[in-house]
């Protein structure tokens, strides 16, 4: 099949890596380099970085998009105007069961409120955000040690397997929007972990963890907290990060400072 693909975001890049073998991509419209970092330095996205392996064109303007009939949207960041979306059919890859976490963090979301499932919605891109018409729609658990990288993972999966199903021809039945709850992007008071509710502290850094990481005071200093557990009703870190250090088991950390 051959369609357009528009992606930023790392979830993006990993549909965008699976999808790129066995289909015909004519062009991977992404976001320009923007400042990341310490020194912030320009950085490519990374789906630019990943066209860029596979060898695909990249287009950083939307007003240099040619007439592709289709084009799937994964995690691509930035509002596409009302003209575009009447030119092209834009099949927007969202991870969540729509209408549940509509929004910018919905894998972060779900785990933070101890959801039990989440899934993959394709829907056809709208002005409102995420309430478009779904496409198709499947679940699946989230197991007790997934993070939010392992969602990621099973979710590219997943939405490479909804999207072969759905491009030759897809149809579109209306979003309801009973339910309908949102992701609001990831802020900085959202990594700070209340250590007196355990559970809640665990799902946060299980939905922070491995690309943004929770923050804590762990013997009177700061670390980011990578993986935890609860033990007896109690919050227990397993893997930590002090400022300016690389990751290291808790137990390790806890030597350091003797």
């Amino acid at each position: 099949m051959r369609f357009g693909f528009a992606a930023s975001a790392p979830f993006g890049a990993e549909v965008l890596e699976r999808l790129a073998g066995p289909h015909e991509i004519p062009f991977v419209l992404t976001q320009p380099d923007a400042p990341a970092g310490r020194g912030r330095g320009l950085r490519p996205a990374p789906a630019k970085l990943t066209a860029m392996k596979l060898g695909l064109p990249v287009i950083e303007r939307i007003e240099d998009l040619p007439d592709e009939p289709t084009i799937v949207l994964v995690a691509y960041g930035r509002l596409i105007l009302r003209d575009r979306l009447d030119r092209h059919l834009w099949l927007n890859v969202h991870p969540s069961l729509l209408p549940r976490w509509r929004g910018a963090a919905p894998v972060e979301r779900a785990l933070m409120a101890g959801d039990d499932e989440t899934g993959v919605t394709l829907i056809r891109l709208v002005e409102e955000l995420d309430a478009g018409p779904i496409a198709a729609q499947e679940a699946f658990p989230i197991e007790p040690e997934d993070d939010a990288g392992s969602v990621f993972d099973r979710a590219a999966d997943l939405a490479v397997e909804l999207l072969e199903r759905v491009l030759p021809e897809p149809s579109f039945e209306p979003q309801p929007e009973e339910g309908a709850t949102y992701a609001e992007k990831i802020g900085p008071e959202d990594r700070l972990l209340d250590l007196s509710r355990p559970e809640e502290a665990m799902n946060r850094v299980r939905a922070l963890s491995p690309h943004i990481g929770a923050r804590a005071e762990l013997n009177d200093r700061p670390v980011t907290v990578w993986r935890a557990r609860v033990e007896d009703g109690l919050f227990v870190p397993l893997e930590v990060q002090p400022p300016g250090g690389r990751r290291m088991a808790y137990a390790e950390w806890l030597r350091g400072l003797r």
